[in-house]
């Protein structure tokens, strides 16, 4: 017989006719069961194991690994290639950032994250840009994909031949998204080789990772990226998370001329993930040292996409990246009214030392885009130095800007070194104040030649960004 403490209050009181639930004992075996099911079910799910790297942005340097080349469902690090294939596509002239891609029935489908698109909705690149970088949305990812490579499968295809050819071995892509699918599995430090040429080929996109929010398609949107303010230097770039996966983090940081990349890929919580990448980029920066010479990872082969039926680009597309910037993802920047212009000057009595140069000069002596109208886009009227003239034994310095953070002058930077122009320079970055109080930036490039300074802001000036070229007195 059953003590009457231990009966349950919910059963019938028809007895024998009524249904009778367990007892109490019965229910706690049940209860206990059902704990044991579920947590072997959440750890089933959760069976990634902790992967880390720690890489110097600027020459690839790695300071620390631990099982970075165990391959690992990447999550939405994934989207990290949705977007350089996009920005390449950008950069070739394929297709424009205020170009829309309709919003596929396939692609409205997406799981959340997303943007909640509608099917037959228009979309530029520039919002989907931002909402796959920032919100990472499902949604906008596939619309990219379908855009650029014609279907999810295409667009697939091209994205792990594409790694491949940038170093990353061990991936192999299914989506554009990162969504759990079979053999979709990448690696920490292949994570971190897609982050990097991220910074280095494509430095006129990467401030999208930095920000904390945006607007994309009419709505507002924020970053996904906790550590953009919560870690001093952190500039982006990725977060990603699936039960599959677990929690996924590629996060770059810069302290002066320190840039360093850590990845953390099947952390067990959003706040372990974060702490972790945190005590990753400590260690970078107590290891890096502070002068590395700007390094530019190598691409295999270029992607050809002939038969994606892209849409063709609106006129006056950008045609190169560096074109694109007087029209990149934060246009307000640039927009914003520049100092007055100061003529370059070619004058033999320059200062004796780069350091006798006033520091209002990053403002005062900056090229602006009315000037470079006047003189034309090709360059600046400088003529090559002649064999054995004066000008070859003369130190040369280039001033660039303005940029509206630091952390888009390091990204010139970037895209500068690997020119090879500026071999063997030095640089700083500046902060000046313009009229109206306003922070602004400029990259200022000493011990130059002749030509090189010339041919410099002949590639700068390009993008519409002022260059400035002074002549320093050699000792």
């Amino acid at each position: 017989m059953i003590p009457a403490t231990d009966r349950d209050p919910l059963r019938s009181r028809q007895g024998t006719v009524g249904m009778r639930f367990p007892d109490l004992r019965a229910r706690r075996t049940i209860a206990a069961l059902l704990v044991i099911i579920l947590t072997a079910a959440g750890g089933h799910a959760q069976a990634a194991q902790l992967a880390t790297i720690v890489m110097d942005m600027r020459d690839g340097t790695v300071y620390h690994a631990d099982g970075a080349d165990r391959r690992q469902h990447p999550a939405s690090l994934t989207k990290m290639m949705t977007l350089y294939l996009t920005f390449e596509a950008v950069r070739d002239g394929r297709i424009g950032l205020d170009q829309k891609f309709r919003v596929s029935r396939h692609a409205a489908q997406q799981p959340a994250s997303k943007l909640y698109l509608k099917q037959g909705q228009q979309v530029s690149v520039r919002h989907l840009i931002r909402a796959t970088a920032l919100k990472s949305a499902n949604d906008a990812a596939m619309v990219l994909a379908e855009g650029i490579g014609g279907s999810q499968a295409a667009f697939a295809d091209i994205m792990t031949r594409r790694a491949h050819q940038l170093g990353m071995r061990n991936t192999t892509f299914k989506n554009p998204h990162g969504l759990t699918a079979t053999g979709h599995l990448s690696t920490a430090r292949d994570m971190a080789v897609l982050a990097r040429h991220l910074f280095h080929d494509f430095p006129e996109y990467y401030n999208i990772f930095s920000r904390t929010n945006d607007h994309a398609a009419g709505k507002r949107i924020w970053t996904t990226n906790r550590l953009l303010s919560s870690y001093r230097g952190a500039d982006g770039i990725k977060t990603g998370y699936t039960r599959a996966a677990g929690y996924n983090l590629a996060a770059s940081a810069h302290r002066g001329s320190q840039r360093i990349l850590a990845v953390a890929m099947g952390a067990s919580s959003s706040a372990a993930r974060n702490k972790k990448v945190a005590e990753l980029l400590d260690l970078g920066f107590a290891r890096a040292p502070g002068s590395v010479r700007m390094v530019k990872p190598s691409i295999a082969a270029p992607v050809l996409v002939a038969s994606a039926p892209v849409p063709s680009p609106k006129p006056g597309a950008p045609a190169t990246g560096l074109n694109a910037l007087a029209e990149a993802l934060v246009p307000a920047a640039h927009a914003a009214t520049p100092p007055a212009a100061t003529p370059v000057s070619y004058s033999q009595h320059a200062p004796e030392s780069i350091a006798d140069l006033p520091k209002a000069r990053a403002v005062t002596g900056i090229m602006t885009r009315t000037a470079l109208g006047a003189v034309g886009k090709g360059g600046i009227p400088m003529p090559p130095p002649r064999p054995g003239s004066t000008a070859d034994s003369m130190a040369w310095s280039a001033e660039i800007g303005p940029y509206a953070s630091e952390t888009a002058a390091l990204a010139s930077l970037a895209d500068i070194a690997a020119r090879e122009i500026t071999s063997g320079s030095d640089f700083t970055v500046n902060e000046n104040r313009a009229r109206g109080g306003e922070a602004g930036y400029s990259l200022h490039l000493a011990g130059l030649s002749a030509g090189s300074a010339a041919e410099l802001c002949s590639v700068v000036s390009a993008s519409d960004m002022g260059c400035n070229v002074m002549q320093v007195a050699a000792h």
